[in-house]
């Protein structure tokens, strides 16, 4: 089993650690990762928005850490250095392309989303898993009998058309149309999951709406 830690995810921030020494997004204040800022060795980014890119907490570690790496698509290096991170401790990645740290592997891939975006696998030596969120689709992407799956699901289709229906009959701005073309609902997370699961594949649910 893949040992993971949830320091936050939604709307508030997105933080995930794995193995104690990976982590995915940083859009959390310092004091939620602190515990574990001796043990990482790699932070990997996935998007601008700063629920996933905090650029304080980034700058922080960046400061305490600084032979810390930064994993990263293209499209962030210039934020990221802005940061205070050294080009030197920053990997930039091209989609699809696997890129081994030794005992580790990764590769990312583009999501569907109104930034660029992208969520990662990461393969160790006997396991391999992936993170996704914030897209509206994930076709295309295989992820087949991984051990662990942490995947966005972030509404429920009916529930969340009946929200729509209600304000735009009572004249409000149903803000709910750009969650459907920019984030995941359980019933499209549910399918590829099940598409892609094996008999011992553990999967988390990510990014769940909150009102």
């Amino acid at each position: 089993m893949i040992k993971y830690s949830v320091l936050s995810t939604g709307s508030k921030g997105n933080a995930v650690v794995i193995k104690n020494f990976i982590m995915i997004d940083c859009g959390v204040p310092f004091r939620q990762v602190k515990d574990y800022v001796s043990s990482l060795k790699l932070v990997l980014l996935t998007h601008e928005h700063g629920d996933h890119f905090r650029a304080t907490t980034i700058k922080r570690l960046a400061t305490e850490r600084p032979t810390l790496r930064f994993g990263i698509p293209e499209w962030l290096l210039e934020d990221t250095i802005k940061c205070g991170v050294s080009k030197s401790n920053i990997d930039v990645y091209k989609m699809g392309v696997r890129v081994s740290y030794g005992k580790f592997s990764i590769q990312p891939f583009e999501l569907v989303h109104n930034v660029r975006n992208c969520c990662y696998k990461i393969y160790f030596t006997n396991e391999k898993m992936i993170y996704a969120t914030d897209t509206n689709s994930l076709d295309g992407i295989e992820a087949k009998d991984f051990d662990l799956y942490l995947i966005e699901s972030n509404y429920e289709e009916d529930e969340i058309m009946e929200r729509i229906k209600v304000k735009k009959e009572t004249g409000e701005y149903p803000y709910e149309l750009g969650v459907l073309h920019n984030h995941l609902s359980k019933e499209k997370a549910d399918s590829w999951l099940m598409e892609n699961m094996g008999a011992n594949s553990e999967y988390v649910y990510l990014h769940e709406h909150e009102d």
